[in-house]
């Protein structure tokens, strides 16, 4: 097998300087572009004779594993701590804008799990919906609202760019569902082509007579079909942990908590990776 790996490099030295493609030459030799670019790479560097000594000295033994510095640990647990502990994937462009370090998800997840317990919500084996697209801003609109106990929140967010509008409310009526329609759309979102709720109640009389004064086109998500509200089911799953909270909150507390929302939007819209 190696006799037919150090072949297949020398052939793949041979076949370049014919000025053969190196799609081609992969092909041929059966192996990925990558590859014969990485041994292209290493003849022109060192030689033929040379980069094959350097291939065979290579694969002898067990390559020893990297190792994490106690530093980069640290940063990506502040990451996390400062940024109402985000995911790994949203640590990972926070590095890189930060301190210039690339680092696969993958392994910030493994850094993660040694201080932390993460536990993932997906659940197989469960009937889903399509997942709607967007291609441009404001085509898809989708709203849906979050109980805090004596206390709900109407969210609503564009699914193409994340932009995202929120209210609070001491009640849920298709009244405060108008209050919101009218609120976000006149403040945030203007008009869209399509908007998309659940079948609450809230969204219903007075939210739908009024809905085409700022859609083309209405539309109510299948029941028990997640993916199809997954865009504000996400956002909503961050408001909860990155902001609310699980806690149930009385009537007389939404003036604090729209305090803390609106630092949490500034957040969100201006230095939260989306």
């Amino acid at each position: 097998m190696e006799v037919n790996q150090l072949t297949k490099i020398t052939l793949a030295g041979e076949l370049f300087e014919q000025a053969v493609p190196k799609a081609h030459i992969a092909n041929q030799l059966g192996v990925t572009r990558e590859t014969v670019h990485v041994w292209i790479k290493g003849i022109q560097e060192l030689g033929l004779l040379e980069f094959l000594e350097q291939y065979v000295n290579a694969k002898k033994g067990e390559r020893s594993k990297r190792k994490i510095d106690g530093l980069l640990k640290s940063r990506v647990y502040g990451l996390r701590e400062d940024n109402r502990d985000c995911c790994g994937q949203k640590i990972k462009e926070f590095l890189l804008d930060d301190y210039g370090i690339e680092l696969s998800t993958t392994t910030i997840y493994k850094i993660l799990a040694e201080k932390y317990k993460l536990r993932s919500k997906w659940k197989k084996n469960q009937p889903r919906g399509l997942v709607p697209e967007a291609f441009n801003p404001r085509e898809v609109i989708q709203m849906d609202t979050v109980d805090f106990g004596q206390v709900f929140a109407f969210t609503g967010v564009d699914i193409f760019t994340k932009e995202v509008s929120v209210k609070l409310y001491a009640s849920l009526t298709a009244k405060d569902g108008l209050d919101f329609l009218t609120l976000s759309f006149n403040n945030r979102f203007n008009h869209t082509k399509l908007l998309q709720t659940d079948g609450g109640s809230e969204f219903k009389a007075e939210f739908r007579l009024n809905v085409f004064k700022y859609a083309d086109r209405f539309r109510v998500a299948r029941p028990y079909k997640k993916n199809e509200q997954s865009y504000i089911e996400s956002f909503n799953r961050s408001l909860r942990k990155e902001c609310l909270g699980w806690s149930k909150y009385k009537q007389n507390d939404i003036s604090s908590l729209e305090k803390e929302l609106s630092d949490y939007l500034v957040y969100y819209h201006n230095k939260r990776p989306h």
